[in-house]
């Protein structure tokens, strides 16, 4: 790891840290720490699911549970188990929260515009370019990649909503059923695998890998959600996949792909896949494509 860009990042959180007041136990001049300040407004009006608070915020259970009854005791939240699982629970805000928050919403403008103020409209526009990047960066670095079983519910989440994009981005339609879909034995060890990638816990994306034996690996099934497309996603799929399969001693990566699918075309030619002849016949396929990999050697 580059240790000047490590002091860059460290630079960057002790001034981020100091100028919007985290140091302060009373957050925007509220009666509380920036902790229970972000629960309150990450609530929300609808109320949130408690474990889903826990994964957006990347807090583990026990600080959430003294967040949770610190706002409680102060009349701000309620926290109920559901109905049909009483082991879930859910927060929701009361009226005194919901006007806290409304103080919380409009302190934090006015430390924004602080924060523009002092600046020319160049500056200005600088910062917030360069805040949405910074955002956009650590969010791709939030992502996790998992392995999982193909039957398990991210993964079934994740090949839905690839089906129903192929049914509306596809000229003629997209039915599971015509295609050559892998079996989920295909894509289990040590015939393949099954990647999963998660933010804050919710699926956005998969792709899979077969490894049959004395043939090339194949990457089957491979999607991104469009609410993170942009974060570099699908390189980092192929990136993981690729060594992977070099792991498991192959030497050449193929895919196929439609031609309605430009992006991902665009995206294979430049990770270095060719352009081969047909090698299967799958019906939606348009793109056949190659990569010869390099196999780690030992020692």
């Amino acid at each position: 790891m580059d240790t000047v860009q490590i002091d860059q990042v460290r630079r960057f959180n002790r001034t981020v840290t100091e100028r919007v007041g985290v140091l302060h136990d009373h957050y925007l001049g509220l009666d509380r720490p920036i902790g229970e300040a972000r629960l309150l407004w990450e609530i929300g009006e609808e109320g949130q699911d408690v474990r889903q608070l826990r994964e957006r915020l990347a807090l583990d259970s026990g600080y959430v549970s003294r967040l949770l009854r610190s706002l409680e005791t102060d009349g701000l939240v309620t926290v109920e188990p559901q109905p049909r699982d009483r082991r879930v629970r859910t927060v929701r805000l009361t009226d005194a929260g919901r006007a806290e928050r409304a103080v919380l919403d409009g302190r934090s403008d006015e430390l924004a515009s602080s924060l523009l103020e002092p600046l020319n409209t160049a500056q200005r526009a600088r910062l917030a370019a360069a805040m949405a990047e910074v955002e956009r960066l650590l969010t791709a670095a939030t992502v996790t990649l998992d392995t999982v079983d193909p039957d398990h519910p991210d993964a079934q989440h994740s090949l839905r909503s690839y089906f129903t994009e192929l049914q509306e981005r596809f000229e003629t339609g997209f039915d599971p059923a015509r295609s050559l879909l892998p079996d989920a034995g295909e894509l289990r060890p040590p015939h393949g695998l099954f990647l999963v990638a998660r933010l804050h816990g919710e699926p956005v994306g998969c792709a899979g890998l077969k490894l049959p034996p004395g043939a090339p690996a194949e990457i089957k099934r491979m999607w991104v959600a469009p609410r993170t497309r942009g974060l570099g996603l699908g390189r980092r799929f192929l990136t993981e996949l690729e060594t992977l399969a070099a792991r498991q001693g192959c030497d050449i990566l193929r895919l196929d792909t439609n031609k309605a699918l430009t992006a991902a075309i665009g995206l294979y030619h430049s990770c270095g896949f060719q352009e081969v002849a047909a090698f299967n016949d799958e019906p939606y396929a348009h793109h056949w494509f190659e990569k010869r990999i390099t196999t780690p050697t030992s020692g």
